[in-house]
């Protein structure tokens, strides 16, 4: 026998939520088998299995509260039986038809109470009705694969329509309401935000970056860089190496407030917003300065792929002395992002539009992004914030700068 311990969790994380059982008391497991996943405030992470066996018993149903290397369930020899729940509930009936289900079925989801976070949000957020899921949970109780199944089910009877967009079944006139639990990755992003505009002075600063040398050195070289790298050169690791001299050359945009104290680090670790199911994170580029652009674009490239996969680890997001967030992927024209603490500031990356400037004595239509700059006010003045950002502005307008090293 052994027993299926919850991951040793770091230093800022006291607890989590078990997701998800991927197995039921009485399969086969394999060793390295994802058998449960548990959420914590920053990341989501697997259980696997120590060894071959089969799953006898569990002791946390999806939806508990974990603590660190609190015993899950057990896992013995082949020939070892399943231990019966004491507590077990007896499967639900089948459900005859779709006909008879009650008519406001899209409130259903609000008003079953066996349903697990992970399961609940599912189930919400694709407008399914718990009554027609098939259970296959060990207490007869819907798993997130159930549901996840159901979303397929569902998707393919929509003649492909993607199943997140799928009306929720309400009656005519109806004004409905869902209510669905905030995960913990989303409870700590707004404890986290809401912190930092309660302690941090914070001001934005903007400038306009004409993005048309950037673009020429991209199609220039392009296929040369993928062909050597086997990466697309891409902005991103541009505008990591720009902000990774002006952080050079000013060195308390890449400080920290502790207490009466400012930390200035003497490294360049670099945070890249990303966008993923559970809400946004923010991955660590460690040592930019030492980092080439293939390096910088391989990193980012992994983190997103990780992030989709919700495989990214503490790790992959502890520390950073700085950050940089994309809204121009999703349209934005112009934002204010808000620091991510402890570190003092965040550059903001807009969408590329072209717009008519003066450019030598003429009116010319260029390729122009809006950058912005947010910084703690109590350590970072003004003049510096702007310079920090003319500085990236130049390098990016003159990229050979960066190469050179000028």
């Amino acid at each position: 026998m052994a027993d299926i311990k919850v991951p040793v969790f770091s230093e800022s994380v006291s607890e989590g939520t078990l997701l998800t059982w991927h197995k039921k008391p009485g399969d086969t497991v394999k060793r390295g088998e994802v058998l449960a996943e548990i959420e914590t405030d920053k990341v989501v992470l697997e259980v696997t299995a120590l060894q071959d066996g089969v799953l006898v018993s569990i002791a946390k149903q999806e939806g508990d509260t974990v603590l660190s290397e609190e015993t899950l369930g057990v896992v013995g020899d082949a020939g070892s039986a399943p231990a019966p729940a004491a507590d077990a509930a007896p499967a639900p009936a089948a459900v005859p038809a779709a006909t008879t289900a009650p008519a406001d079925a899209g409130h259903e989801a609000t008003r079953r109470d066996d349903l697990s976070p992970a399961v609940r949000k599912v189930v919400v957020e694709n407008g399914l009705n718990p009554a027609q899921i098939p259970a296959t949970g060990p207490k007869g109780n819907i798993t997130k694969a159930d549901a996840l199944g159901a979303v397929g089910q569902q998707g393919g009877q929509q003649g492909g329509q993607p199943a997140a967009q799928a009306a929720v079944a309400v009656p005519a006139g109806a004004r409905p309401e869902q209510r669905v639990p905030m995960t913990r990755i989303r409870q700590r992003i707004s404890e986290r935000l809401k912190d930092v505009q309660n302690t941090a002075a914070i001001l934005t600063t903007f400038n306009e970056v004409n993005m048309q040398p950037a673009m020429d050195l991209r199609k220039k070289y392009q296929d040369q860089f993928v062909a050597k790298h086997g990466v697309k050169l891409g902005f991103m690791s541009l505008f990591v190496r720009a902000a990774t001299e002006a952080l050079k050359a000013f060195p308390v945009v890449n400080a920290s407030v502790d207490g009466k104290d400012i930390i200035y680090h003497g490294f360049y670790d670099i945070g890249i917003a990303v966008a993923s199911d559970r809400g946004l994170v923010v991955p660590i580029l460690r040592d930019t300065d030492q980092m080439s652009l293939a390096g910088i674009e391989k990193a980012i490239g992994g983190f997103a792929q990780k992030a989709k996969a919700g495989k990214l680890t503490l790790d992959d997001m502890s520390g950073g002395t700085f950050s940089i967030t994309n809204g121009g992927t999703f349209g934005s024209m112009m934002s204010t992002p808000i620091i991510n603490a402890p570190q003092s500031a965040i550059l903001g990356m807009h969408n590329i539009i072209e717009r008519p400037i003066a450019q030598n004595g003429q009116v010319v239509i260029a390729p122009m992004m809006y950058i912005a700059l947010s910084y703690d006010h109590r350590i970072i003045d003004g003049k510096e914030a702007v310079q920090f950002l003319v500085t990236i502005k130049n390098l990016l307008e003159d990229p050979a700068r960066m190469l050179l090293e000028l």
